[in-house]
C-alpha cells in the first residue's frame, strides 16, 4: 500500500478494502414489477436525489445499498461523483453496478465522502483504469480496495466533515454567484446596444431627446448591394482563409478553426476589405443573423452561407456592426427568417429591407466610441470574473488537501487531546473496525469427510 500525503501523528492509514464491510447483494427489480425502489443511478447524480421507480421500469440487475453507504462512481473516474446514501423512507434502496459501495459503520460517512472527493484519492483512481478511453474507462474495484485511506480519530472525523460542509458550501455559493455574472454582462451589452441604436446613449451628447439629423430608411439605402460568398469547396490548407459562420463570434472575426482556398479566381472575386460586415444568413433559429466586422487582420474571403455588406460613405461600418447585433436587429431576424427542418434562413433581400434609423456620421462615431468604452469595461469585469472562477474552482481541492493534512483541525487537536488518544485514538478505532469486520465474515463451510 503506497502512503498518502503526510498527515498528523495521531492519525492512521489503512487500505480501503480492509475497512469496507460491504458485501454485494444482487437485486433483480424486474422480479418485483409492482414494488417501488429508490434507485441511486449514475445518470441521476447531478440532480442530487435518487429516483423512485417501479420494478418494471428498471431493466437491469442492481445492488442493494443502505443508509450511510458511500458510493464511488467507477465510470470515467475523472468525473468526480461520490454519493452518500440517505436515510430511507419506505422503498428498498438499490444502486447501479457502476458504483463501488463503501460501508463502514464505525466511521463518519461524510468524512469518507469528502476524502473520496479529494485529489489525493482521485489521482490514484484516475491513474488505474481499464477501457479504451473517455467515458468507456472504469476504475477497477480490486485495485481501488488497495488504495490507502487516511483515518483520523472518530471525533475528529466529525469535526473535519462539519468544517468541510461549511467551507465548501461557501465555495459553492461564491461559485454560483460568479457564474451568474457573465449572463448579467450579456444583458448589459444588449442594453448598451439597445440604447445606442435608439439614440438614448448619445442623448446628452446630442443635447436633445429628438433624433436630430437621423435618417430613417431601409438598410439597402445605406449600403452597396449585399453579396453572397463563395460556394466552392474549401480545404484544410491553402493560401487564403475562407471565413464561415463559425468564425463570426460576438461581433468580431474568430480566426481559429479556419479552412482555406488557393483558387486565385475565387480569392479575387470574394476578397474582403477592412470595414466589410459579414452577416450569417443560414443557421439555427437562435444563431441566424449573427454579424461580425472584418477589420483587415489578414487576407480572407467568405463562404456562401455569409452575406457581405459594404457601407456607402454615409454609414460607419462599426456602427452598422453594432446595429445588426442589437436586440432590435435580432427581433427583426426572428420575424423575417424562413424556417427549414433544422435551419433558418434570411436572404439578401430581407436583409436589405432591415429598417435602419441612421444618425449623422459624427454621432455614429460618438456612439461607436461609447459602446467600445462600455464593452471594454464589461470585458475587463468578465476577465476578472473568469480569473476569480478559476481560483474558486481550485479552492475546493485546496481546502480538501488542507483537511486531509490535518491543517483544518490543528487547533482542535491541541484543545482536545483526550479525544484523540487512548480508546479514542485512530489506532484503537482501526482495531475495532478490524475486529468487527472479522466477526461479520460468514463462517466457512466445513468440508465433508469421506470414509475410506
Amino acid at each position: 500500500m503506497m502512503s498518502m500525503t503526510p498527515h498528523p501523528e495521531p492519525w492512521a492509514e489503512i487500505a480501503l478494502g480492509e475497512i469496507n464491510q460491504y458485501r454485494s447483494q444482487n437485486v433483480q427489480p424486474r422480479d418485483f414489477p409492482s414494488e417501488s425502489f429508490e434507485l441511486w443511478s449514475v445518470p441521476i447524480f447531478p440532480t442530487g436525489r435518487p429516483e423512485i421507480l417501479l420494478g418494471t421500469e428498471i431493466g437491469s440487475s442492481k445492488q442493494a445499498v443502505a443508509p450511510r453507504d458511500v458510493l464511488i462512481c467507477k465510470i470515467n473516474p475523472r468525473i468526480n461523483r461520490v454519493w452518500e446514501v440517505d436515510e430511507k423512507s419506505s422503498p428498498r434502496q438499490i444502486a447501479s453496478s457502476e458504483w463501488i459501495v463503501i460501508r463502514q459503520p464505525l466511521m463518519v460517512p461524510r468524512y469518507l465522502l469528502r476524502f473520496f472527493q479529494s485529489d489525493q484519492f482521485r489521482t490514484k483512481l484516475c491513474a488505474d483504469v481499464t477501457g479504451v478511453g473517455g467515458s468507456l474507462t472504469r476504475a477497477q474495484p480490486k485495485k481501488v480496495a488497495t488504495f490507502p485511506v487516511v483515518v483520523p480519530p472518530l471525533a475528529e472525523q466529525k469535526v473535519i466533515a462539519d468544517k468541510l460542509d461549511t467551507l465548501l458550501a461557501q465555495v459553492e455559493n461564491t461559485k454560483a454567484r460568479l457564474e451568474r455574472i457573465p449572463q448579467i454582462l450579456k444583458r448589459f451589452r444588449q442594453s448598451v446596444l439597445a440604447a445606442a441604436v435608439s439614440g438614448r446613449l448619445t442623448e446628452e451628447w446630442r443635447g436633445a431627446k429628438e433624433l436630430i439629423g437621423w435618417k430613417e430608411s431601409e438598410l439597402g439605402q445605406f449600403v452597396e448591394k449585399p453579396r453572397y460568398g463563395t460556394s466552392a469547396k474549401s480545404q484544410k490548407t491553402g493560401d487564403t482563409p475562407v471565413l464561415r459562420m463559425g468564425n463570426l463570434q460576438d461581433g468580431q472575426v474568430d480566426w481559429t478553426h479556419l479552412v482555406f482556398t488557393s483558387d486565385q479566381e475565387e480569392i479575387n472575386k470574394y476578397r474582403l476589405e477592412p470595414g466589410d460586415v459579414l452577416f450569417n444568413r443560414t443557421n439555427s433559429p437562435e444563431l441566424v443573423g449573427k454579424t461580425s466586422i472584418f477589420r483587415g487582420e489578414r487576407e480572407a474571403i467568405y463562404a456562401g452561407y455569409l452575406i457581405k455588406i459594404k457601407c456607402l460613405p454615409g454609414l460607419n461600418p462599426e456602427f452598422l456592426n453594432y446595429q445588426l447585433n442589437s436586440p432590435k436587429a435580432r427581433d427583426y431576424c426572428k420575424a423575417v427568417k424562413s424556417d427549414g427542418v433544422s435551419q433558418s434562413n434570411i436572404n439578401a433581400k430581407k436583409l436589405a429591407a432591415y429598417p435602419l434609423n441612421c444618425p449623422p456620421l459624427e454621432e455614429q462615431t460618438e456612439i461607436v466610441r461609447r459602446v467600445d468604452q462600455l464593452f471594454a469595461h464589461a470585458d475587463r469585469i468578465e476577465q476578472q470574473v473568469n480569473n476569480a472562477l478559476a481560483q474558486v474552482n481550485n479552492l475546493t481541492q485546496s481546502i480538501l488537501a488542507k483537511a486531509f493534512r490535518g491543517e483544518l483541525t490543528e487547533q482542535w487537536r491541541k484543545d482536545n487531546p483526550e479525544l484523540i488518544s487512548g480508546e479514542n485514538s485512530a489506532e484503537a478505532l482501526l482495531e475495532r473496525i478490524k475486529a468487527e469486520k472479522a466477526a461479520s465474515k460468514p463462517a466457512k463451510k466445513a468440508r465433508k469427510q469421506t470414509t475410506a
